[in-house]
């Protein structure tokens, strides 16, 4: 949605080849008489009838893996954004690499879990990768024309999610608890890791790959009024802050735009009106799932997809009540525990760690769920 909100603005600049989704056809179906695409591809078959029929025939439907490899394989196309969420945009991504010259990415995990495959396929077919995310194209911008032997350090910086001020129990917190984020829309599983502090931790591992950056120069910060998206300091000291509303649309544009910036009034700060910007360390005790994001960057190889697969197994037994929110921590720890790194993998490696973390954290799930202390056990919820 804002991607084509960003687009809207600029007509004569754009020309919509082709639209996804998985599964609101309701919403595709308003985006596709809206932008007149030539393509789009929907989650299953059943849905891609279902649009079929009520588009008619000027816009091809394509459904599943195959809907995504028409897409980017489309003569003509450009750029492509990609939005897919988790680790489901890992196999598209690739895709999308071997067929395109710029992708604007709005997707972490996928870096997360294989980030020296995709930088190399990258490279290999001389496509350029620009980060949607605020904190990353930040980043991006105040790196801009700097070599990165002038750096010394990234502040990744972090509103703090919905429990930063939190005095309740941990153990007692519900899907209801965290799914109102202070600053941003999201979709559940990102704001729970925003509850978490995950997302920066997938956010650290990201940044390592997309900037070839050691993960010792890497810094989490909280920055409540989320103005300040990302800080990079130099050698000589000097620190250079990306500023900007709490608003996706910006850093969209400016990946739509690159290297170019286009006016925009819509998106502007009123430095007049603007509050205290402030920093504040991390609390790694209260937060563990950032301690546990920097270890496995440290160790490499396959754990940083173990991390991932096992987080988003124990988010969604945390969603659907299974698991309490402390124990989303605990079933990534000791998945990373019992896994063994396999050095320098390939994606078969990568997908099959995924695969082992994920029936690991599942499990570890179902054998908590008999303990009140760490689910939402039947017992407990009554």
């Amino acid at each position: 949605m804002n991607t084509l909100e960003v687009i809207s603005y600029f007509p004569d600049k754009f020309s919509v080849v082709a639209l996804s989704a998985n599964s609101n056809t309701e919403l595709l179906s308003r985006q596709i008489k809206a932008f007149r695409p030539k393509i789009v591809s929907i989650g299953s078959q059943e849905k891609a009838n279902e649009l079929q029929k009520k588009i008619g025939a000027d816009t091809q439907v394509y459904s599943g893996d195959e809907g995504i490899k028409k897409i980017v394989q489309v003569k003509g196309l450009d750029l492509i954004v990609i939005a897919i969420s988790a680790s489901n945009a890992l196999l598209p991504l690739l895709e999308a690499i071997r067929h395109v010259k710029t992708i604007a990415l709005a997707n972490k995990e996928a870096l997360v879990m294989a980030g020296d495959v995709i930088m190399k396929e990258a490279k290999r077919f001389s496509c350029q990768i620009l980060p949607i995310d605020s904190e990353q194209s930040a980043i991006f911008q105040c790196l801009e024309g700097r070599s990165i032997k002038e750096l010394k350090n990234i502040y990744l910086t972090a509103s703090g999610g919905p429990l930063l001020d939190s005095n309740d129990d941990l153990n007692k917190i519900r899907p209801t608890d965290v799914l109102n984020h202070p600053r941003w829309k999201m979709g559940k599983k990102i704001t729970v890791d925003s509850a978490t502090m995950m997302n920066k931790g997938l956010e650290v591992i990201e940044a390592m790959h997309l900037f070839s950056v050691d993960v010792d120069k890497i810094k989490v910060i909280i920055h409540r009024q989320a103005i300040v998206h990302s800080m990079v300091e130099f050698i000589d000291g000097s620190i250079i802050a990306q500023l900007g509303i709490t608003d996706m649309r910006l850093p969209i544009q400016y990946a739509l735009s690159f290297p170019e910036r286009w006016p925009n009034e819509r998106l502007s700060i009123d430095m007049h009106r603007l509050e205290d910007l402030t920093f504040e360390a991390v609390d790694f005790e209260r937060f563990p799932c950032i301690g546990l994001s920097f270890s496995a960057a440290k160790v490499g190889a396959t754990a940083p997809a173990v991390l991932n697969a096992a987080n988003e197994e124990a988010v969604d037994a945390f969603l659907n009540n299974r698991l309490n929110f402390s124990g989303i921590p605990r079933v990534i720890e000791d998945v990373l525990k019992a896994h063994k790194p396999k050095a320098n993998p390939g994606l078969e490696e990568i997908l099959d760690s995924d695969q082992w973390a994920r029936k690991e954290a599942k499990n570890l799930i179902a054998s908590f769920e008999s303990n009140e202390d760490i689910t939402y056990g039947a017992r407990s919820a009554m």
